[in-house]
């Protein structure tokens, strides 16, 4: 066995050794044909770009429009017009006099008295709207409360009214003879109060005034934040045998206080230039002027003396008190960090 040579047995025809040279041609024929095969996404086209762009412009232009005719273009005239000497006699032909109307506007007599009471103005309205409106909104929350909706809308209406109905109709409460006002307080044994014709009196008629139209909206504002409070931490603290007031300073204000910050900023804005309620309730700042706040300030010297230049000056006064507060209250209490 030795030496003998082993003959290779030669394979079927119908079997034989894949060669890879012979099957490269074909792989790539199908790897082609493949490709041929599968479409392909063809890439945008840039005249759809193109449209889309214009459909977007479309959408978003008259809108800019509108800010730029009614937000932008009124600021800045009011910045320029700030710096100028425009009165009824220069009405076409002011020219700027640089930060004399600014320095005018801090040595008026009457302008530190007018800002401390729109301080006052704002402070206790802020204060009321925030109390009785948690106050109402926790009452509502409770479970033993029947007709919860009836006594929402009831509650809601004062805000819902506008506000010129809602003026004139406390005006009318106010009056010395015939108001409802003055018969609630002979009824408790009291005597009429002329409640217009003092400076004090009338200034009181206003706060109340606005204090009724203002409470609604921070009612709704903390009743859909209670809603978002889960129950589970009340009975939990229950357990635990926290009392109801208890629950309310550890549960229920801190939870709610993402919520109220915002609004009570919204509702400072709203109230420091509420101008609708002194003007009305007041008629235009009387007696003798003296129940102005600054915006109805802003008012009496532009049409009334026609200082339109001073009046402009004051008005941004307003505006960086306003931008200043919002910044200092905004970063102190966090308001815009959510609790959860």
């Amino acid at each position: 066995m030795e030496g003998r040579a082993f003959s290779r047995i030669p394979l079927p025809s119908c079997i034989s050794h894949p060669s890879p040279m012979l099957n490269a041609p074909t792989d790539a024929m199908a790897v082609e044909a493949s490709t041929l095969a599968t479409p392909s996404t063809p890439p945008p086209r840039r005249s759809e770009a193109w449209s889309r762009r214009w459909f977007l412009a479309a959408l978003l232009g008259p809108t800019g429009l509108v800010v730029l005719a009614v937000v932008a273009f009124p600021f800045v005239y009011n910045v320029a017009i700030s710096f100028s000497n425009m009165n009824i006699y220069t009405l076409r032909d002011w020219e700027l006099i640089g930060l004399d109307q600014y320095v005018a506007v801090f040595a008026e007599p009457a302008f530190w008295g007018v800002f401390l009471k729109t301080i006052i103005w704002t402070l206790v309205n802020v204060v009321f709207h925030v109390g009785l409106g948690v106050f109402l909104a926790v009452i509502l929350h409770q479970s033993f409360i029947k007709g919860k909706s009836a006594w929402r809308v009831l509650l809601i209406l004062p805000w819902a009214v506008p506000q010129y109905i809602t003026a004139l109709t406390w005006r009318g409460m106010f009056n010395y003879e015939f108001g409802a006002v003055n018969l609630l307080v002979e009824s408790f044994g009291g005597g009429a109060v002329s409640w217009l014709s003092d400076p004090l009196t009338a200034f009181i008629a206003a706060i109340l005034t606005n204090i009724w139209l203002g409470f609604p909206f921070m009612m709704v504002i903390a009743l859909g934040g209670l809603q978002s409070i889960p129950g589970e931490l009340y009975e939990a603290a229950e357990v635990d045998g926290a009392s109801a007031w208890r629950q309310f300073w550890s549960i229920t204000a801190p939870l709610l206080k993402p919520v109220m910050l915002p609004a009570i900023t919204l509702g400072t804005i709203w109230t420091f230039n509420n101008i609708n309620v002194v003007w009305l309730v007041s008629n235009g700042g009387e007696p003798n002027d003296q129940t102005h706040i600054l915006v109805s300030y802003v008012y009496e010297a532009a049409f009334s003396m026609y200082r339109f230049g001073w009046a402009a000056a004051l008005s941004m006064v307003i505006f960086a008190v306003l931008f200043v507060f919002t910044q200092v209250f905004l970063n102190r209490t966090q308001a815009t960090e959510s609790m959860y």
